[in-house]
């Protein structure tokens, strides 16, 4: 194990392999911050597990980026770190970020979206899963109502920070905050959600804009929507307006099984359909270019106040760990871990915020020990 990247700068170069063919396959493990430390143990102790009981080529490589360091030497990401990602890793598990003593969140937004944007990792994948009927606050909907993928576009629309302010603190203040769409961008990722639905056997892929009141940038999403959708005549296609669509998933979640969308309007999607599963505790993501080093992430934030109580639920970084196995080819393990998270759900044990008495800790040890075989699960 080591704490920096500079032990592979003399490496023999990696990069002509794909991500999964990498033996061993290194993985960062980026905490973070507040509970982004307490789940990533969590994560790390069930992906140890799986190592041990599947015989898997892994080898984490531990980079304490949070804000005590930056905080401390005013570093964020590290000069080469992007090279180095790219060329001798093969994927990033990051816990979460955010520390009151960093009021701008500078760190946060140079690692997360630098990675993001730096590794051009345009595909958001974020699936929706209800592992169990009880955690869902729609009545009458179980498991098979609330399963479907959203594609959120990753690093283009309102996130690219173009734009600025004239006048500020003056009651003439100018404050403009623009879009960027590209061809490219819009057509890859929405070709990518049609792939998807074809190799994992969806019915319907769906898109949502505001094309109606936005007459530029998701004009273009519309046209690219329609001309891709031509080239996968056995998929059903739907367009909403995002409003429209957010209505629809509460009252008929059944209907979707690939969602499609923009940057912004996928951050917002998400999180409301992530409510239909348990909440933040459960929902995982996935920041991926296809055949690249990609990058793993719970989507809750950092809630420093609970930080080392045990009260953080690592169920979405545990989860978003099997993402990161099934990406890395090992799908055995992957849906180990998944089943694992479903049992204990199901019997209730689990963290305060989904109603059980375990602690952060606690979860943890049972999956993992679960996934060993030491104890049963479910």
């Amino acid at each position: 194990m080591t704490s920096d990247l500079s032990a592979y700068r003399s490496a023999p170069s990696l990069a002509h392999l794909h991500p999964r063919d990498r033996s061993p396959q290194r993985i960062a493990v980026l905490p973070g911050d507040g509970i982004g430390k307490d789940v990533t143990a969590e994560a790390v102790k069930v992906l140890a597990a799986c190592a041990e009981r599947f015989d898997l080529p892994l080898e984490l490589v531990h980079l304490d980026w949070d804000a005590d360091r930056y905080l401390t030497s005013g570093e964020t990401l590290p000069e080469g770190a992007l090279d180095d990602f790219r060329d001798y890793f093969s994927a990033i598990f990051i816990g979460a970020y955010g520390d009151p003593r960093v009021p701008d969140m500078k760190h946060a937004a140079d690692i997360l979206l630098g990675i993001r944007f730096g590794l051009d990792l345009y595909i958001n994948f974020r699936p929706i899963k209800l592992h169990d009927a009880h955690l869902c606050p729609l009545k009458g909907k179980g498991a098979k109502d609330v399963d479907f993928v959203v594609f959120r576009e990753n690093t283009e629309g309102a996130y690219v920070g173009v734009g600025g302010i004239f006048k500020k603190g003056t009651a003439d203040e100018v404050a403009l905050q623009e879009e960027i769409h590209t061809r490219k961008g819009v057509e890859r990722i929405i070709r990518a959600a049609f792939e998807y639905a074809v190799e994992n056997g969806r019915a319907n892929v769906c898109m949502a804009d505001k094309s109606n009141i936005m007459q530029y940038g998701h004009d273009l999403w519309t046209r690219c929507f329609a001309e891709v959708a031509e080239e996968f005549p056995a998929i059903e296609t739907q367009h909403y307006f995002v409003d429209a669509l957010a209505m629809q998933l509460i009252r008929a979640p059944e209907r979707f099984d690939v969602i499609v969308t923009n940057n912004m309007f996928g951050d917002i999607i998400t999180d409301l359909s992530a409510a239909l599963q348990g909440g933040l505790g459960v929902a995982t993501s996935a920041n991926i270019h296809p055949g690249r080093t990609s990058m793993f992430e719970p989507v809750h934030g950092s809630a420093p106040k609970y930080a080392g109580t045990g009260r953080a639920n690592p169920v979405a970084a545990i989860l978003s760990a099997s993402l990161m196995l099934d990406f890395l080819g090992h799908k055995q393990a992957a849906e180990h871990v998944e089943e694992a998270v479903r049992a204990t759900l199901r019997e209730g044990q689990s963290t305060p915020d989904l109603g059980g008495k375990l602690t952060t800790e606690q979860v943890g040890d049972l999956l993992a020990q679960g996934i060993l075989g030491a104890v049963a699960v479910g």
